[in-house]
């Protein structure tokens, strides 16, 4: 999801303290990625694009000074960047008790997608988010009583997305265990579900990684992050291919996260759409859920 880059990115795992180490030394195993040096300042990084901190509390994904300079390009004799002297954002984390996750809790914007994936009182859906990516709308819909299995094959997303649910499940927050036991992370794409794992489905929601409206202005935090990860055509492109898989699958309804005025996925008009300021949700039905 930014412009296309020269190299894949490089990412490494950062433990923030002593304490840190053992769960970042196993980590780095697991995700077959190297470890930084502890201490490394992550505003003057020349070695990689992004870190994994690995803390005491729990996991956060931090652009370096490399990353936001464009890259490998940066060390190649080329101009960096416009922007690269700026100071770096804050890192990102998944957080299902922050203020910001406490405040949707009331927002329009939850409205929307819950009339767009068919929440009502009288039936607990059973939704795969497809693309789980940081798991807010998961953990909304889990909110609204849905149980959401959450898909995402990126590594290091799907570690910070067991994190958090981790940490919700132990916060002692009953408006937190509530939500995080209706949870469930498959570490995987999504059409690599077997058969029996989506017996029970009643929905697919499909939120793919909008793409930069314009290339020189600044995007979120979050996105910006993703951009550098995962890559902004491949995905993209892969938006298409998701869609008509979804749509292919034996249940009630597909939905589709889109910016307001984006062009329908893989060319496929919805059945209708529920849309609001900043968002829109295209909904392909084929049959009444029960």
């Amino acid at each position: 999801m930014n412009a296309p880059r020269a190299a894949p990115a490089s990412l490494a795992l950062l433990p923030t303290c002593i304490d840190a180490v053992p769960v970042a030394t196993s980590l780095a195993r697991q995700l077959d990625l190297p470890l930084a040096a502890m201490g490394t300042n992550p505003a003057l990084c020349e070695e990689f694009d992004l870190l994994l901190l690995v803390s005491v509390p729990g996991l956060a994904l931090q652009l370096t000074r490399r990353g936001l300079a464009g890259g490998p390009a940066a060390g190649s004799g080329k101009a960096p960047r416009r922007g690269a002297s700026q100071a770096l954002p804050g890192p990102v984390r998944v957080d299902f008790g922050s203020d910001g996750m406490r405040h949707r809790r009331r927002s329009g914007h939850n409205e929307l997608l819950g009339r767009a994936i068919g929440v009502s009182a009288r039936r607990r859906l059973q939704v795969v988010d497809a693309t789980a990516g940081l798991g807010r709308d998961s953990f909304v819909l889990a909110d609204m009583g849905c149980k959401v299995m959450l898909c995402e094959r990126e590594p290091v997303i799907a570690a910070m997305l067991a994190q958090g649910l981790q940490a919700a499940l132990a916060s002692g927050d009953e408006w937190l265990l509530q939500a995080a036991r209706l949870m469930i992370l498959v570490a995987a794409d999504a059409r690599d579900l077997a058969p029996p794992q989506l017996a029970s489905t009643d929905v697919i929601y499909l939120d793919p990684m909008f793409p930069a409206r314009d290339k020189s202005a600044a995007v979120k935090k979050e996105m910006a992050l993703f951009h550098i990860l995962l890559g902004e055509d491949s995905a993209c492109r892969d938006a298409d291919d998701l869609l008509l898989w979804a749509i292919a699958q034996d249940i009630s309804r597909v939905v589709v996260k889109r910016p307001p005025r984006a062009p329908v996925l893989a060319g496929r008009k919805p059945s209708h759409s529920v849309a609001g300021k900043a968002v829109r949700f295209d909904v392909y039905v084929r049959r009444a859920l029960s």
